[in-house]
């Protein structure tokens, strides 16, 4: 985990990365930049990569993760949670100046672009291009500078 100058967060902020699970060897890496500012409870989790660049602001339970407790088959659902192998998605960017609403969740795989808006409780699938506002679940973007 490597942290910029200027970080700030409040309580109950996690922020973690696994290197072992259920026998499964991961080289995770949390980069965040400088400036970049975390509200309370929120939770970022790695076994790959997610980066968190310059002056991006969180609000208060945002989730970023980069992994899934396995791939979700019909398979996969008869094995419990705790037990499935962790199962990345690819990297998570957060480009710079970038700010996540209330409650937002951001799954692996995704790049926020820089400076785009995510609004309360959106789940981020896919990617969001830069200068643009995103809502809903699935987020979808809305306007686009």
């Amino acid at each position: 985990i490597i942290i910029g100058n200027n970080f700030y967060c409040y309580w109950g902020v996690r922020i973690e990365t696994y290197s072992c699970h259920n026998g499964m060897k991961f080289n995770p890496q949390i980069i965040i930049g400088n400036n970049v500012s975390i509200n309370p409870d929120c939770h970022i989790g790695a076994i790959n990569r997610i980066e968190i660049h310059d002056g991006v602001l969180m609000a208060s339970r945002v989730f970023i993760t980069d992994h899934f407790h396995g791939k979700i088959n019909r398979e996969e659902l008869l094995v419990s949670p705790q037990k499935r192998i962790l199962f990345a998605k690819g990297t998570v960017i957060i480009k710079k100046n970038a700010w996540l609403g209330e409650g937002v969740a951001v799954m692996p795989g995704v790049t926020i672009g820089e400076n785009s808006v995510i609004g309360a409780n959106a789940v981020v699938t896919k990617d969001i291009p830069d200068n643009s506002i995103a809502v809903g679940i699935p987020a979808k973007v809305i306007k686009q500078f």
